[in-house]
């Protein structure tokens, strides 16, 4: 934290000078509002890394082609923030704008598309919309599957999303397949003894016991 809290400091000392010198919409003053929203996330001050962020986005909305890559990054900051302080129905139109500039400005399947997946599955997983976060999380495995290796752990916490929804929508077959092939994965890219492993196992007897379950209750 106190590393944190240095940086900080050094940052906002940036920005008094740039905000002196430079004009209210200069990228450099961007850039300062970037890095202190890093920072102020990272020590969990989520209002202050929103506001900053949101600066940030304000100055590229005016010096950035509408579909920048940039813009995305921006709106993904912003919906994360918002997703840890729960604001769920906030962070979903950031999430799926910052994949709408991505689908325009970058080619089919490229990897920065992977973490708009995801932050959109989330945002509707939270809100309990469990079709559309497996469309997302599917998608993201997709263009995962297609740009990393076969053993990549990114892979095996992708699996466990969906069957983590799976789990819960009661498609029981589906999510015991997702959660075997995280399992697998973790098993070949982690030592034995790896705490992973354990969270694989238990996901898995997860879902044994709602199929037990559901057995009996159907007896």
């Amino acid at each position: 934290m106190n590393n944190y809290t240095k940086a900080l400091s050094y940052y906002e000392k940036a920005l008094a000078i740039q905000q002196q010198t430079l004009p209210s919409d200069d990228p450099d003053l961007a850039l300062t509002y970037n890095n202190i929203g890093l920072v102020c996330d990272r020590m969990g001050n989520y209002p202050q890394a929103l506001e900053n962020f949101e600066r940030v986005l304000a100055i590229q909305l005016k010096t950035l082609p509408p579909n920048h890559p940039d813009l995305a990054t921006s709106y993904i900051s912003i919906g994360v923030v918002h997703d840890r302080m729960g604001e769920y129905s906030k962070a979903l139109p950031h999430n799926q704008r910052a994949l709408a500039i991505q689908q325009q400005a970058l080619p089919p399947n490229h990897p920065d598309t992977i973490l708009s997946y995801i932050s959109t599955g989330v945002a509707f997983d939270r809100v309990g919309n469990y079709s559309n976060a497996l469309t997302y999380y599917e998608k993201a495995l997709a263009v995962q599957q297609e740009t990393l290796p076969p053993t990549h752990l990114d892979l095996a916490a992708s699996y466990d999303r969906i069957g983590i929804v799976c789990n819960r929508t009661g498609d029981y077959p589906k999510a015991l397949t997702c959660h075997k092939n995280a399992l697998e994965i973790r098993q070949q890219a982690l030592p034995p003894d790896h705490p992973n492993l354990v969270k694989s196992h238990n996901q898995i007897r997860a879902v044994w016991n709602k199929v037990n379950g559901h057995r009996k209750s159907l007896t």
